[in-house]
C-alpha cells in the first residue's frame, strides 16, 4: 500500500486513511501518522498509526558539495577519498582508508586549488543551492500558502547530509520531501546521496522511523514540463544572440546555428548494469530540443559527454572529441548547454567555459555561446515548488524504494573476492544488502563492471607516477 504525504492538492481529494493535507493547509494537529519504510519489503505494507502532532513539512535538497575557499580544497578531497564507496578495502585493511585519503588529498590539493583559483577561489555550488532552497520555500508560501522549511545536504562538504538531518531533527520535521538536485538519476550521483540517507534512516529509526517522520523521494525530474520550458528559454536566448553577420557565416547542412548538449559522463559499465542515466539524458535532450527551433529553422542539435577519466570506456561521444569534429565540419555558431547541472560550479565555469571554449576556438568555432545553468531562474524555481506540492499529494516513495527502482542494487558486486578488494568508482554506490534485487547481473555485465572498476582503481595508483588528474571527472 502506498501512502501520500499530502492527500489534497488544490481541490483534489485522494481517498486515503488520513487527511494529512487538510491538516497541513489548515495547520491543524495531525490525527494520524504515516511511515514510509526505510527498509523496503514488498510484502509488508507501511503501517498507519495514530498520533496527535502539528504537521511540520520540510524539503531536503541533495547535491555534491564543493570547497568554498582554497583552504577547503584539501579537506574536501579527503572527505571524497575517505568514502569507502570511492576506494573500498577489505576488512583487515580498512584502517588504511583514512591514510590513503590523506595521501591522495594532499597530492591533488595544489592542482585542484589552482582550478578553483581560475574561477574565483572556490565553488559557488553552495551559494546557488542555498538561493534555490530559499526561493523554492518562498514560492511555496506565495503560491500555495505553505510554510515549508528547506535544507541542503551535501555529499562531500558542508553542510553534509548528516548535518542537514540533525537540523531537520531539531526542527521536529515530520513530513519530508527529498529532492536530489540532479535532473537525471545516476547511481553515481543521486544514488550515492540517497544511500547515505538510507544508512542514516536505518541507523536512527528512533528519529526517522515509524511515528517520527514520513518521507518521500523525487528521484528524477528531467521530463517535467516546467524544467523543460526553463531550459528551452535559456537556450533560446543564446540562439537569438547571434548577430546577422555571425549567422551569415553559416555552417554545414544549411544550419547556421548548432546546439551541443554536454552531459556529465559515467563509465559505460554503469549503463550496462542498469543505471538509467543515459536513457534519461537522451529523453531529456529530445524533449528540450522539441521545444526549440529545428533543422528546418537552421538549428542542429548534438549530444556529448564530458569529464571522463582513466583508461576505461565512458559514455560516448566525448565532448572533447565532438568539438574538433564540429569545427572540422565548418560549424561557426555554437551554443553549449550543460545538461546535467542546475547550478554553476567547477565543471561549467572551468571545464566548459575555459577548457572546452579554448578547444572550440582552436578548432575553428569562432562564435561560442554557453547557456547558463538554471541557477535561480524563476520558471525553474516555480516548477520545483510545484514538484514539492505534487510529491506531497502522490503516493510516497521511500529512499530505499527509489534506489531499488533505479537499479542501485545492480552495482553491489565486489571487485574481486579473491583479492578482497572492492572499488566502485567515483561516487559509486556501495553493496548494501537491503538494496539487492532479485535479479543479478548477467555474466558479461558482471565482467564489464569489474573491468571498469579495476580501470578506475588502476588510475588511482598510476596517478602517483603519471601526474594526471583522477578527480577531474568531478571538477575537483
Amino acid at each position: 500500500m502506498k501512502l501520500t504525504l499530502l492527500p489534497v492538492l488544490g481541490s483534489c481529494l485522494l481517498q486515503l486513511p488520513c487527511t494529512l493535507a487538510l491538516n497541513i493547509l489548515t495547520k491543524a494537529p495531525l490525527t494520524t501518522k504515516l511511515h514510509a519504510a526505510t527498509t523496503f519489503d514488498l510484502n509488508t505494507p507501511a503501517p498507519v498509526e495514530v498520533m496527535d502532532e502539528e504537521p511540520r513539512v520540510g524539503v531536503l535538497m541533495l547535491n555534491l558539495g564543493g570547497p568554498e575557499t582554497g583552504d577547503d580544497v584539501e579537506g574536501f578531497l579527503y572527505n571524497l577519498f575517505a568514502d569507502p564507496d570511492i576506494i573500498r578495502l577489505p576488512g583487515p585493511l580498512t584502517p588504511l582508508q583514512n591514510l590513503i585519503a590523506l595521501f591522495i588529498s594532499k597530492r591533488r590539493a595544489p592542482k585542484s586549488r589552482a582550478a578553483y583559483d581560475s574561477i574565483g577561489g572556490g565553488s559557488p555550488i553552495l551559494k546557488y543551492s542555498n538561493s534555490q532552497r530559499d526561493m523554492i520555500c518562498r514560492s511555496l508560501k506565495d503560491r500555495y500558502d505553505m510554510d515549508v522549511k528547506g535544507y541542503i545536504g551535501m555529499r562531500y562538504w558542508h553542510p553534509f547530509t548528516e548535518e542537514a538531518l540533525d537540523q531537520i531533527t531539531r526542527d521536529r520535521i515530520n513530513a519530508l520531501v527529498i529532492i536530489p538536485l540532479y535532473p537525471q538519476f545516476s547511481i553515481s550521483t543521486s544514488g550515492s546521496s540517497l544511500r547515505i540517507l538510507q544508512e542514516q534512516f536505518s541507523k536512527n529509526a528512533n528519529l526517522y522511523g515509524p511515528g517520527k517522520m514520513v518521507h518521500t523521494v523525487v528521484p528524477s525530474w528531467y521530463d517535467r514540463p516546467g524544467y523543460v520550458k526553463a531550459m528551452a528559454g535559456l537556450i533560446q536566448t543564446e540562439l537569438d544572440s547571434f548577430s546577422p553577420q555571425e549567422l551569415a557565416e553559416g555552417g554545414p547542412d544549411d544550419c547556421a546555428r548548432h546546439i551541443l548538449f554536454s552531459a556529465h559522463g559515467v563509465p559505460a559499465s554503469y549503463i550496462e548494469a542498469g543505471d538509467p542515466y543515459q536513457e534519461q539524458i537522451k529523453e531529456c535532450v529530445n524533449t528540450i530540443a522539441a521545444a526549440l527551433p529545428g533543422a528546418e529553422d537552421g538549428v542542429k542539435v548534438h549530444l556529448s559527454y564530458q569529464s571522463r577519466v582513466g583508461p576505461i570506456e565512458w559514455l560516448r561521444p566525448y565532448t572533447d572529441d565532438v568539438l574538433p569534429e564540429l569545427g572540422a565540419a565548418g560549424v561557426k555558431n555554437l551554443v553549449v548547454v550543460p545538461i546535467s547541472f542546475v547550478s554553476e560550479h567547477i565543471e561549467t565555469l572551468e571545464e566548459i567555459d575555459i577548457e572546452y571554449r579554448e578547444l572550440a576556438e582552436e578548432s575553428g568555432i569562432s562564435n561560442w555561446r554557453r547557456a547558463p545553468a538554471l541557477n535561480t531562474d524563476k520558471a525553474f524555481i516555480d516548477d520545483m515548488a510545484d514538484m514539492v506540492m505534487e510529491a506531497l499529494s502522490e503516493p510516497s516513495q521511500s529512499v530505499t524504494e527509489a534506489c531499488i527502482a533505479n537499479n542501485c542494487g545492480n552495482m553491489e558486486e565486489d571487485f574481486d573476492q579473491s583479492l578482497g578488494l572492492g572499488f566502485t568508482g567515483i561516487q559509486g554506490v556501495g553493496a548494501e544488502a537491503d538494496l539487492r534485487m532479485a535479479s543479478r547481473l548477467k555474466d558479461k555485465e558482471r565482467l564489464n563492471g569489474r573491468v571498469a572498476m579495476f580501470g578506475v582503481l588502476a588510475t588511482v595508483l598510476i596517478e602517483k607516477f603519471s601526474g594526471n588528474s583522477l578527480t577531474h571527472m568531478l571538477g575537483l
